[in-house]
């Protein structure tokens, strides 16, 4: 299995849509990690529209 690592910033539809695409990598022989150090995919879901949260990323 592959382990992968999502980070999510943003409002609640983005932790949505991160557990979506956590299913559907889970679903296909992907296995989650804890931390991104471990994994060898690392996606980060953030959003644009929200200040805050893309401040957060660059910190």
């Amino acid at each position: 299995m592959i382990p992968f690592y999502i980070e999510t910033y943003g409002c609640q539809m983005n932790v949505s849509d991160s557990q979506v695409v956590a299913r559907i990598l889970s679903d296909n022989g992907y296995e989650p990690c804890n931390c991104w150090e471990d994994a060898r995919i690392v996606l980060i879901n953030t959003c644009s529209i929200r200040e805050n949260a893309e401040k957060r990323v660059m910190s």
